[in-house]
């Protein structure tokens, strides 16, 4: 409103009237009490208790006699910059790739096994072990399981190790 005042050089009348605006709106001053001390007790709060948002902290308030609103110090706290963070999900550690891992050569050097999961219609969960030799593509070992103990897998690596190797010998 004063930028079009003293563009066009007006009283306030006539900028009110070009520009749709009511006079009692431009002339409206506030009658609200500063808010400087209740600001000031919700950062005590906020840095005594850095996890507390501002629900937590408006019954704090409340305990300490303050009247006041859960939207005002929401407000207030939105405007002191103080919204808590949501805490990052903890990602799974993933494989790292070592330097030192060099992709097969030949048929038996390596294998990599996986688990696989899957659900039948009747909503028993299957669980599958597949070891596979990544040169090759081959698979020496499927074990498919309702339930997959540990021995099951030692038990899987060996069988595949016997029969991959008894194969690899005859040739």
């Amino acid at each position: 409103m004063n930028h079009a005042r003293t563009t066009w050089q007006v009283s306030i009348r006539r900028a009110c009237r070009a520009l749709p605006v009511n006079r009692s709106t431009y002339h409206y001053r506030s009658r609200r009490a500063g808010q400087a001390h209740l600001s000031e007790r919700i950062r005590e709060i906020a840095t005594t208790r850095v996890r507390y948002g501002y629900r937590r902290i408006h019954v704090l308030l409340r305990r300490d006699g303050w009247r006041v609103n859960p939207k005002r110090v929401y407000r207030l706290y939105r405007e002191m910059g103080l919204q808590l963070r949501n805490k990052t999900p903890k990602r799974r550690v993933k494989a790292k790739l070592r330097e030192d891992r060099q992709s097969a050569t030949r048929p038996n050097e390596t294998w990599a096994m996986d688990f696989v999961h899957d659900q039948l219609a009747t909503g028993r969960k299957l669980r599958v072990l597949t070891i596979i030799d990544p040169f090759s593509r081959f698979s020496p070992a499927v074990e498919p399981r309702f339930n997959l103990p540990r021995r099951v897998h030692g038990c899987a690596l060996r069988v595949a190790f016997s029969t991959r190797s008894a194969n690899w010998a005859r040739r």
